[in-house]
């Protein structure tokens, strides 16, 4: 048997119908993170409608499917969330097997709820494909446990852009926990995270990890404290995308340094 059908045979995965949108998780950037059943979704698709972090190795799985760039970065001109609806929309209207492929999970930090509502709304069917979370991902790739019996007993995933405006998490709420805190999409604002869980009484001294590029050829990671983390980050040269990880977590990633990865 070759191995498309095999891989076929193992996910059994639904015939992908023309006028249907699959809304799918790309992993973290390396197309080793990918599930059999992205992998043969993009094979599939007409048409590819696809985010800033879907890396060009995985966009090169496509076989003959049409492109398309919706990509959207913090601070520069992007694609507006209900123009990239709209064009989901009528691409299934025009009878394309649609494949909406974003970085990690869909349904983590990926308005993928948003997407698959609207579809509903317009009755277009649609699928999730669910995709290994960068977060997740990216703490494994760099040796730190996101859980870890007798450090922590939760961890909390939440997205640093809008640190210290209106309506924004309680920082210092997510202190007193004393569990580890993911930050996505917060290189920006790190330094008012970091005052505001110092604020809620988070030590300064509390290890924080900052992973860049996670699993792609240019990755790089430091590590620091709640109270260098933002002037490393300058000092460094970090930018996103990255991952920001504070906790205790982090300092196992010193216990298990020199294994083999």
């Amino acid at each position: 048997m070759h191995l498309n059908e095999k891989i076929q045979a193992i996910i059994e995965a639904p015939v992908f119908q023309p006028g249907h949108v699959w809304l799918a998780g790309a992993g973290p950037g390396h197309p080793r993170y990918l599930t059999l059943e992205v992998a043969d979704a993009i094979g599939k698709a007409d048409v590819i409608v696809h985010d800033a972090l879907v890396s060009e190795d995985v966009l090169s799985l496509a076989k003959t499917a049409d492109l398309i760039f919706v990509g959207k970065r913090g601070g520069k001109p992007s694609v507006a969330q209900d123009d990239i609806t709209t064009k989901l929309i009528e691409l299934a209207r025009e009878g394309k097997r649609v494949l909406r492929l974003k970085g990690g999970d869909p349904f983590v930090f990926g308005r993928g709820g948003e997407e698959a509502e609207a579809l509903a709304r317009e009755n277009i069917s649609f699928r999730i494909l669910p995709g290994m979370t960068s977060a997740l991902a990216a703490l494994a790739a760099a040796n730190i446990p996101a859980t870890m019996r007798g450090i922590s007993r939760a961890i909390t995933l939440a997205t640093g852009h809008a640190a210290g405006t209106p309506g924004d998490l309680d920082w210092k709420a997510l202190a007193k926990t004393g569990e580890p805190i993911v930050v996505y999409m917060g290189v920006s604002t790190i330094g008012t995270i970091a005052k505001l869980l110092m604020e809620g009484g988070l030590p300064s001294e509390t290890p924080v990890a900052v992973l860049m590029a996670a699993t792609m050829p240019g990755e790089r990671s430091m590590i620091a404290t709640l109270a260098t983390v933002e002037a490393e980050i300058e000092r460094q040269n970090f930018a996103a995308p990255a991952l920001i990880v504070i906790g205790r977590i982090v300092s196992m990633q010193t216990a298990l340094s020199g294994q083999h990865r």
